[in-house]
């Protein structure tokens, strides 16, 4: 299967229990043009080469040895809690709202949370990395379209109208003005003023990274 190559070599640490996932990733990696460091079974061997040896990005799956339950997702907190230059991308195989929020609060950015349906989708998956890596913050847009299912009508985020909820939503995908536009059809001129309206409704302060602040308020919402 071709690959699209990315415009740097990330060097990554990737962490799944199941042999036939990680070799997979690892070989989709390689054929990109990754440098898969090292490649590990379990939530304490992950955080053990990471402290060792920092890499550029560490890819886990949420549930890892020896509980199975959350262990990969609690690595990745303390992996952000230490090492915060690093990028991580959590892969689970279930829509979690618990593990999202709390994966959520431990950063601002460089952090991703893909279902792992999406590894199939191989240029969709690399370009996913590339923003993580660039300190980014994405979200499958399977979760995406689940929270905005459950999405209650009080809260900060009742004062979007509709249009401002789609814009707020391609954001939490990952996606720049750029692509919203071509998304929705429209200028990137109005994406702008969208993005504006969103975030004094949210009453997102001026100096705030306010475009994740305004993603993880409406994943939180």
């Amino acid at each position: 299967m071709p690959t699209r190559r990315l415009s740097r070599r990330l060097s990554i640490v990737l962490a799944e229990d199941s042999l036939l996932l990680r070799e997979g990733l690892a070989s989709i990696l390689d054929r990109a043009g990754h440098d898969v460091r090292d490649s590990v079974g379990d939530a304490d061997t992950l955080l053990a080469v990471v402290r060792k040896d920092p890499p550029d990005l560490v890819i886990t799956d949420v549930r890892m040895p020896p509980g199975h339950s959350d262990e990969g997702l609690r690595a990745a907190a303390a992996i952000r809690s230490e090492l915060p230059a690093i990028g991580i991308l959590v892969l689970s195989q279930y829509v979690a709202d618990a593990y999202l929020s709390s994966l959520l609060e431990t950063t601002t950015g460089g952090i991703g949370y893909l279902l792992k349906d999406r590894v199939g989708h191989v240029t969709e998956f690399l370009e996913s990395l590339d923003r993580v890596a660039d300190g980014g913050t994405v979200v499958d847009p399977e979760v995406v379209r689940q929270l905005l299912a459950r999405r209650r009508n009080d809260g900060p985020l009742s004062a979007l109208t509709p249009r401002e909820l789609e814009v707020l939503a391609l954001m939490a995908e990952g996606r720049v003005n750029a692509s919203i536009a071509e998304q929705l059809v429209v200028s990137e001129a109005a994406v702008r003023k969208h993005v504006g309206n969103i975030f004094a409704k949210l009453r997102l302060e001026d100096g705030l990274d306010r475009r994740v602040s305004a993603v993880l308020t409406y994943l939180r919402g």
